[in-house]
């Protein structure tokens, strides 16, 4: 299995991300995921950097591939213009990148006003923007006159040789099935094993599933749920919530409903070795080829020491 760091753009400005980068890479990473973020999920979070810019950077100082996870192709950014920012970091990334992208959430993706559709609408514009990047990455002029996107004498001349893998993030059964049809790989949060059992019975056969989970690395467990529960407390809102709030303030009066205790299971608290290895271990029973791990709080660089020395020797 592969074990990979989570960088959160939306809780460490962008040159903490790249530090954090280049100390991953030193401890043993496999490779990184980095979060596509307008807002942060709350204000105590407070970052949310432009994605493609920490991409560029991230080249020039580790050489470990990167995915994002993940991106929307669909509301906030035309997927024509995606497809060129993707090829770009596919570029500077000598193929190391693959694009995971998602049907996305209003927090992002409401900004410029446009209405945010049901999910059955969100998984068709995310289909038909798929379709788009894959037409622009041949190389050709593209006309392209779709149900959701047009494009128009379009051509992208920066390619890489082989265009970026599309990882597509999925916890429903229809998402599942999109992703199995038209995705080069799965991205979850969950070791949900029906939910691999599905992807890869539909059409994902043996592509890579990548999943992540969140940590607070602290003194103590206490100590890092009192962080978790600081600055993510949105991760234990459950259902549709998630997609469907506009603003860091919403997500904060709706975690006013979350139990602090939650946070014991949503993160990985404290410094306990043993208990990384439980949760990777039960993304592995799921069924995962890739697991990435995030930090909140500004302790990761004990994570990474944590991992470099009494994690990755013991999975290895």
């Amino acid at each position: 299995m592969r074990i990979g760091y989570f960088l959160s753009s939306e809780e460490y400005p962008p040159a903490e991300l790249l530090a954090q980068a280049r100390a991953a890479e030193r401890a043993g990473f496999d490779a990184l995921w980095i979060s596509d973020h307008y807002h942060p999920w709350t204000d105590a979070q407070g970052q949310s950097s432009f994605v493609w810019s920490v991409i560029g950077a991230l080249s020039q100082v580790c050489q470990l591939p990167v995915t994002t996870a993940v991106t929307c192709p669909t509301t906030r950014i035309h997927p024509a213009v995606l497809a060129q920012a993707a090829a770009t970091s596919a570029v500077l990334h000598s193929g190391r990148f693959v694009l995971g992208v998602g049907s996305g959430e209003a927090l992002n993706e409401h900004i410029l006003g446009d209405p945010w559709p049901q999910a059955g609408v969100r998984l068709e514009m995310l289909e038909e923007a798929v379709e788009v990047m894959r037409e622009l990455w041949h190389g050709r002029f593209v006309n392209h006159y779709g149900r959701h996107y047009r494009v128009e004498h379009a051509r992208i001349y920066t390619r890489p040789e082989t265009p970026p893998p599309v990882y597509l993030s999925a916890f429903g059964p229809k998402a599942v099935d999109l992703a199995a049809r038209i995705g080069d790989g799965l991205v979850n949060t969950t070791p949900n094993a029906e939910l691999v059992r599905r992807f890869r019975a539909n059409g994902g056969g043996d592509k890579p599933c990548q999943a992540g989970f969140k940590a607070a690395y602290a003194p103590t467990e206490e100590e890092g749920m009192r962080l978790a529960y600081e600055r993510w407390p949105t991760a234990a809102i459950p259902g549709e919530l998630l997609r469907v709030l506009p603003s860091p303030r919403h997500f904060e009066q709706a975690a006013q409903l979350v139990d602090p205790e939650a946070m014991r299971t949503a993160f990985v608290c404290g410094n306990d070795a043993t208990a990384h290895l439980a949760r990777i271990d039960a993304y592995a029973k799921a069924g995962f080829d890739e697991v990435y791990v995030a930090n909140t709080g500004p302790n990761w660089s004990g994570l990474l020491d944590l991992y470099q020395h009494d994690v990755l020797p013991r999975l290895r």
